[in-house]
């Protein structure tokens, strides 16, 4: 079965398609299209690959309603686009996707999969929030947890590299691109998270704050009139490593500021690194201990700096890289000297692989 996937992120659009082996047949990676220029890209793909059996999307929040993947018809449409205000920088250009295709290719199956699912198990003490029972029953308020297919497949991979199944490992995998999380993965189960209700909560991200105190929010909205809508398009588009260096919230570009002086970009630089540290310990903390601590993401697996810098502090826990393997070798592989444990890794984000092969558990 030849399984297109189309991940519709934040700020880009990742298209693939694999084959029954999960061979890459064809690849395709672009800045986030508009929604008027979206199904002429999908459409130019498709017409190039046109041996596709079946669609699977990553779509970001799944709530309490989808904890597993779904064949997608105009009844879960309509489910799924209740959900959009909960993960509004993620779920609605997975839903123009969806649509789009469902136009080009009506005759083709379409997989939602989703980034919550692999975070549904968490024990009741990781993802409930202390607020009024009214509100959890209501509501259902709970931490749902995302980047669930990316932490699903470094696990995977991060055991292949060691030598073991995931399931005999107490594993940190550290998801870090335009949106950041960290999973703590105790033998194959996630059991805590650091974003929660939303994407928004925990590291600092690109554009998004991560988490701040609910009473600076009450009193920001306040004393300044700001609405909802204000509150929401300040703390998802504006903080992050923008807000904090006014220069970007690209990783790379704030490096280089922060290399030339700029001190807003260093400080920035600092908060995104010192939150990565404690919050692998509090991970750590959740399994009882750490076999190993696995980077993948975008600015995970391209910069060395950043994982020499996250990991400077971590040495308590046994963290240690080899500097040679670190800043000169590519692909996956083990960054901590022979013997070290626990281990450190880097893996390629693959949700892709973790998306075909759901899209055929179901299908087939």
């Amino acid at each position: 079965m030849n399984v297109f996937v189309v991940n519709a992120g934040s700020s880009s659009l990742k298209l693939r398609l694999l084959d029954g082996e999960d061979n890459l047949l064809a690849t395709r990676d672009l800045p986030r299209p508009n929604a008027a220029d979206l199904s002429a890209v999908l459409e130019s793909f498709c017409e190039e690959n046109p041996d596709i059996d079946a669609v699977g999307h990553r779509v970001v929040h799944g709530g309490s309603a989808f904890t597993q993947p779904i064949l997608l018809d105009a009844a879960t449409d309509a489910a799924l686009e209740a959900l959009a205000d909960l993960a509004p920088l993620h779920n609605p250009p997975s839903l123009a996707a969806i649509e789009a295709m469902r136009t080009l290719r009506p005759d083709l199956p379409q997989v939602a999969c989703f980034d919550t699912t692999f975070h549904v198990d968490m024990p009741p003490k990781a993802a409930t929030y202390a607020v009024p029972i009214e509100w959890r029953k209501r509501w259902d308020i709970r931490r749902f947890g995302f980047h669930g297919l990316s932490h699903s497949w470094a696990t995977r991979r991060a055991g292949e590299l060691l030598g073991q199944t995931r399931e005999h490992l107490r594993l940190v995998t550290a998801h870090l691109g335009a949106g950041a999380s960290l999973a703590a993965v105790c033998f194959g189960r996630s059991v805590d998270t650091t974003m929660g209700f939303t994407p928004m909560e925990g590291l600092v991200m690109a554009t998004r704050s991560g988490s701040v105190d609910p009473g600076l929010l009450l009193w920001v909205q306040r004393r300044g009139g700001f609405s909802v809508d204000d509150i929401e398009e300040a703390l998802e588009r504006q903080s992050g490593l923008l807000g904090l260096s006014g220069e970007s919230g690209d990783l790379r570009r704030v490096l280089t500021a922060a290399d030339a002086g700029d001190q807003r970009a260093q400080l920035a630089h600092e908060v995104f690194v010192y939150r990565i540290q404690t919050n692998v310990a509090a991970m750590g903390a959740a399994m009882g201990g750490i076999d190993g601590f696995v980077f993948t993401g975008g600015a995970g697996e391209a910069s060395p700096r950043l994982r020499a810098d996250v990991c400077a502090a971590l040495g308590f826990l046994g963290v240690e890289l080899e500097s040679t393997t670190n800043e000169s070798s590519t692909g996956d592989r083990v960054v901590s000297p022979r013997g070290a444990w626990p281990a450190v890794l880097v893996v390629e984000a693959r949700e892709d692989l973790e998306v075909a092969r759901h899209v055929r558990q179901l299908l087939e």
